[in-house]
């Protein structure tokens, strides 16, 4: 009985991390059946988030955000009466920073382009994580604002390594985490998601935060309303052509008519003297004949 036991239990011992790697899929199954279901996941063509974000102590600015499938994004957010827009288009990435001096639109860089492309995937990381060439591992459990969650690890196709937590009851996403290269500046980041309501049978959280790892100062973003499959035109993602080069073309012909017309007044004045200097010439030789 005793040499049954140890075998059993030596037998439990090797399978473990066979059931442990197989718990990947389940936990995932339960998280897609927590957010409302698959299906209803990939019905979704469109977001609008509306809302608040915190700049600092006491300051708040007004936020919409709009997403679009498959992978297209647009962030807006006023200051002081002035409104900064962060979009990309599905290839491009740029922003218009009028606090900052920049109140024409402006592309970003190549190589923050390729990383929005990856960031703005419309379902995230999760869904059809195998098909897009991710690698998922269970890490095991840590706490999460006093719960305990799931730590999975996300390989992503790129090489980009995130961990997402998902609450061990709920299956929801309460946080995640991971490097990310802006300007060519790699930073660790985390964000945490919270205070989750059903929109139309989709849970959506209305309050997150973002901010660098180990730093106090967090971006709250907190939401009055977000609504499902809202009509978005693909040109409402599309960079704007930029209006002050337009302005500078246009100054620049009307410089070169300008400098046009004033050759032609010269010409002009040149031939009225040339013939006054004929009549001039003309009356002189009747005089002095």
């Amino acid at each position: 009985m005793l040499r049954k036991t140890i075998m059993l239990l030596a037998l439990g011992l090797l399978l473990a991390p066979i059931a442990h790697a197989q718990s990947v899929d389940d936990i995932l199954a339960k998280h897609y059946e927590a957010c409302g279901g698959l299906a209803k996941m990939k019905a979704v063509t469109s977001t609008r988030y509306t809302g608040t974000m915190t700049m600092g102590p006491g300051m708040e600015a007004p936020l919409t955000i709009e997403k679009k499938r498959p992978g297209m994004q647009r962030t807006e957010f006023t200051i002081q009466g002035m409104t900064g827009i962060q979009a990309f288009d599905g290839s491009r990435t740029w922003s218009v920073m009028p606090f900052m001096g920049k109140k024409d639109p402006e592309a970003a860089s190549e190589e923050d382009s390729k990383h929005e492309k990856d960031d703005a995937d419309f379902d995230g990381p999760l869904v059809d994580w195998k098909a897009k060439g991710h690698t998922v591992e269970l890490v095991g459990k840590e706490p999460v604002e006093g719960a305990e969650a799931y730590k999975l690890k996300i390989t992503k196709k790129n090489g980009d390594i995130e961990y997402y937590y998902l609450d061990a009851e709920t299956y929801l996403l309460v946080k995640n985490e991971g490097k990310v290269k802006r300007r060519g500046t790699e930073v660790e980041g985390e964000g945490t998601w919270s205070d989750y309501k059903d929109v139309d049978g989709y849970m959506m959280p209305f309050t997150m935060e973002q901010g660098i790892k180990g730093t106090p100062q967090k971006q709250r973003m907190t939401f009055s309303k977000i609504e499902l499959n809202v009509p978005l035109e693909d040109s409402r993602f599309a960079m704007p052509a930029v209006a002050a080069a337009t302005d500078t073309t246009k100054a620049d012909a009307t410089k070169a008519d300008a400098a046009k017309a004033t050759d032609a007044a010269k010409a002009a004045d040149a031939t009225k003297a040339e013939v006054a200097k004929t009549t001039d010439k003309a009356t002189k030789g009747k005089k002095k004949k």
